[in-house]
């Protein structure tokens, strides 16, 4: 069992063997429990290999599953083991480390649901009587083995999601060995999943006949999904067809509404065919002395992988030439099978292209629409600018007409003062003649009165002359002949002596009646006159009326007018106005998703495996966090104009996308410097980016508030993105800090004292022999003389390859520098020059390093694990000294 425990996990990228796998499985049976295979993965070194850790989960994996009962009491006691290792490997930058990470998470939940439930063996074959028996009739037991089976149906699903997308990565196919190394695993998640979907499927309906909780089919649609596109990319494998038969599950998920939907169920069947008898050689499967013999055995074969056998000493290699010419026959016969899901895998890649390219395509034309739209605005906004210049117009011409309105109004006001002064004229002019005609019937009553006193002055007169004729005749009758008779002209004089008062004072009020008659009809002409002016200005005012309250009217109707126009296109101003706020708040917000979405694409980058072999250099993380740093004052002017006017949003978009672009971009090349930064220092900058990322998601989040975005700040964006400055600036070799004009002698130096550091190395390495040679014998000094030989044999390799790297570099500088120096064409070529310098370094440092680890290995002090790291160290070394000889 040991032997085939040794044969099943190393550190080949190759799958485990059945047979290998079988014979540990047939002694957990022989010895009822896992003891011997626990004793010996205890002393496998996990830490120096994560294949050698994938090997120890699958095949852990298959000794819980079909190993004996008593193997899960083993395993318990070894849980702290298996977290160990996954807990490593999950901290380290490594494809199949991040593979046992995950794969140990799904150990561990193994252990625990099968230590929790005993009625589920590990293989999970139960019937359903037993199903029934072990969820009861509690509603509360069944849910929670319910939400059990779905976390455990979910690490099973997470395992396999992971390699397949390593896979789709790699562009691999299932018949390569590197690729079937990760696969094997896999068919055990098959078996556990088929089982774990039939049980969740029977629990659901058990949990749907319960009236107390509601319908949880949703739960079910995600983990069907999963492993419905799971069995259907196994199915389409070649290397999966041969070893097991993969159910198809239902298109639709079962109607758990609906109890009689139970009995359309089918159980989904793994069938695993028959293998083939494999040629095997002669074992012991159990017996093992003491693990003391089995020991150096292992010892032997990790030293015999890593350096190969000693000197002198003949190996196995003409055996394996002849088996490598078989298995080259044979894959002959296996690359028509490649090619031809080579072939499958080009065509499916070419739909992906076609399918990527209609994105594109739909892209370009969301970009076209965007771009009409934003045209269509700016015409929006331009007839809004037409609209607001029309209603200033419109302003003016009502504020025109408001001062006509005034002036009409003064002159009506004027003209309403002169007709009021005419009307006053007017009845004083009434007054006048009223008076005129009381002096006028005055003077007509004098002159009546003047013509009874002339009428009675002439009767006076009459009866005078009749009274003086009277009395004459009566003298003359009795004077007759005793006196002379009187002559006719004495009783004239009388009378004319008696009446010349009278007379005068009628000749006076006739006079005076002439001059009232006179200045009577002069009144009665300015009378006539007046009246004349009168009716002439009254019919003035009457016209000067009627035209001034037209005029009124057509103001008022006008005023009125031009209001309603003016309202009616201050509501449509408000209303394009608000238009355009939303719209731009749209865009706005439509590109705060896009950044969203930008920003945590490059944060999940973070932690996702698959971006572990992506590597980047502090200078350019450096530049990235720089101009990153530099878009948040654009950002910055663009929120602040924003928020002056809410109708562009153009500068503050066109920051987003820049802002987003860079601090994505310095998110995932600080990820990706992590990668070849120091612990400390990678674990530093992966929170740092984090939190980066968290912070300029928060900002943005503010923006998508329209409460909070006034009151927006970058002030822990740019912290956040000050750290990761801080921190690539401390990542920075400090080489870089030399002088160009001092390159040139830097390089000559560092070369030479790389030569001189692997001199001392094979120096104290043979001093190490002799001593080791004078103090140790038998197998100790075998294996010491192996280490020994091994590390002298790489010295003289370094040494050949920087004395070749040396020369190479000369004809470099000859054949380039042209009239040049030396020193100007080192400056000439720094990043060239500064590359050569870091790798000189680099090997000698490992040079040193692997003195010391050997040194301390020959003197039992150290671990051969130490001396296995320090020979990939070099290996990387020498490496990176080829490819900076090159231009």
């Amino acid at each position: 069992q040991a032997i085939s425990i040794s044969k099943a996990i190393n550190t080949q990228e190759a799958p485990v063997k059945e047979k290998h796998a079988r014979r540990i499985i047939l002694g957990t049976h022989h010895e009822k429990g896992a003891f011997t295979f626990w004793s010996y993965a205890i002393g496998l070194p996990l830490p120096s290999s994560a294949i050698l850790s994938w090997k120890f989960c699958h095949v852990l994996h298959k000794v819980l599953r079909d190993g004996h009962p008593n193997v899960l009491q083993d395993c318990q006691r070894y849980r702290s083991n298996i977290r160990e290792t996954g807990d490593l490997w999950g901290h380290l930058h490594d494809r199949y480390g991040q593979l046992v990470s995950i794969y140990t998470r799904l150990l561990l939940t193994k252990i625990s649901f099968h230590t929790k439930h005993p009625e589920f063996p590990p293989g999970l074959e139960v019937s359903d009587e037993v199903l029934e028996k072990t969820a009861g009739t509690d509603v509360n037991n069944i849910f929670q083995l319910t939400v059990e089976l779905f976390d455990y149906l979910d690490c099973e699903l997470k395992l396999s999601e992971s390699v397949f997308r390593q896979l789709n990565t790699s562009m691999a196919i299932s018949q390569m060995s590197a690729v079937q190394c990760r696969l094997a695993p896999l068919i055990q998640v098959i078996q556990d999943c088929s089982h774990l979907y039939h049980y969740a499927v029977k629990l659901m309906f058990k949990l749907h006949s319960s009236p107390p909780l509601p319908p949880r089919r949703a739960v079910f649609l995600s983990p069907l999904s999963s492993l419905k596109n799971f069995f259907k990319k196994a199915s389409d494998m070649l290397y999966f067809k041969r070893l097991i038969q993969i159910p198809r599950l239902p298109e639709s998920p079962p109607n758990f509404l609906r109890a009689s939907a139970l009995a359309e169920h089918v159980k989904p069947v793994v069938v695993i065919p028959e293998e083939a008898p494999e040629d095997e050689e002669p074992e012991n499967l159990i017996e093992i002395s003491t693990a003391s013999t089995t020991e150096p055995h292992i010892t032997s074969d990790i030293f015999e992988q890593t350096f190969g056998p000693p000197n002198g000493i003949r190996d196995d290699r003409d055996a394996q030439i002849e088996n490598l010419k078989k298995e080259v026959d044979v894959l002959r016969a296996e690359m028509e099978k490649i090619k031809l899901e080579a072939q499958r895998y080009i065509t499916q890649l070419k739909a992906q292209v076609n399918s990527l390219e209609g994105e594109v395509e739909e892209q370009r034309k969301q970009k076209q629409k965007a771009l009409v739209d934003n045209e269509q605005l700016r015409d929006e906004l331009e007839r809004l600018q037409r609209a607001k210049q029309d209603s200033d117009r419109s302003q003016r011409l009502c504020a025109e007409a408001e001062k006509k309105a005034n002036a009409t109004e003064i002159r009506y006001t004027k003209l309403k003062e002169k007709h009021s002064e005419l009307i006053n004229t007017h009845a004083e002019l009434l007054r006048k003649n009223a008076d005129t005609a009381k002096q006028l019937t005055v003077t007509q009553q004098s002159q009546e009165e003047v013509a009874r006193v002339k009428e009675q002055l002439a009767f006076q007169v009459e009866q005078v002359k009749r009274e003086a004729e009277m009395k004459v005749s009566q003298r003359s009758s009795e004077s007759g002949p005793a006196g002379p008779a009187p002559s006719p002209s004495q009783p004239g004089k009388h009378v004319r002596r008696v009446s010349w008062p009278h007379w005068q004072a009628g000749t006076e009020l006739s006079a005076q009646v002439e001059a009232l008659q006179a200045e009577k009809e002069v009144l009665r002409r300015s009378v006539s006159e007046k009246e004349c002016e009168l009716l002439s200005t009254r019919g003035l005012i009457e016209e000067k009326e009627l035209q001034l309250s037209q005029e009124a009217d057509k103001a008022t109707r006008e005023i009125r007018e031009l209001q309603g126009r003016l309202l009616e296109k201050s509501n449509q101003e408000q209303s394009l106005q608000q238009k355009l706020l939303d719209e731009q708040f749209g865009i706005l917000q439509e590109t705060v998703r896009e950044a969203e979405d930008i920003l945590r694409d490059a944060v999940a980058k973070l932690d996702d495996p698959l971006h572990v072999r992506c590597t980047s250099s502090p200078d350019y993380l450096l530049s990235r966090a720089q101009a990153a740093l530099e878009s948040t004052d654009t950002l910055e002017n663009g929120h602040a104009q924003y928020v002056a006017s809410m109708a562009d949003a153009a500068g503050l978009v066109g920051a987003l996308a820049l802002f987003a672009h860079l601090t994505a971009d310095t998110i995932v090349n600080g990820s990706a410097t992590s990668h070849l930064a120091p612990t400390d220092h990678a674990d530093r900058l992966t929170e740092m980016c984090r939190d980066c990322g968290q912070r300029s998601l928060d900002y943005l989040g503010e923006l998508k508030d329209k409460q909070r975005l006034r009151s927006a700040e970058l002030g822990d964006v740019r912290r956040a993105l000050r750290e990761v400055l801080q921190l690539a600036q401390e990542l920075k070799p400090k080489s870089l800090d030399i002088k160009q004009e001092e390159l040139g002698d830097m390089v000559e130096k560092e070369m030479a004292s790389t030569s001189e550091a692997i001199e001392d190395a094979v120096r104290r390495i043979e001093e190490m022999m002799s001593q080791a040679r004078s103090e140790s014998s038998g197998v100790k000094l075998e294996v010491n003389e192996r280490i020994l030989n091994s590390c002298t044999d790489l010295m003289k390799a370094i040494r050949l390859l920087v004395m070749t790297s040396t020369n190479l570099q000369k004809e470099i500088v000859e054949s380039g520098r042209g009239a040049a120096t030396t020193q100007e064409f080192y400056a000439k070529n720094s990043r060239w020059t500064e590359g050569l310098i870091s790798a000189s370094k680099a090997v000698g440092w490992g040079a040193t390093q692997l003195v010391e680890s050997a040194d301390r290995v020959v003197l039992h002090t150290g671990k051969y694990e130490e001396l296995i790291v320090c020979s990939h160290e070099i290996a990387a070394s020498t490496a990176q000294l080829v490819a900076a000889s090159k231009v």
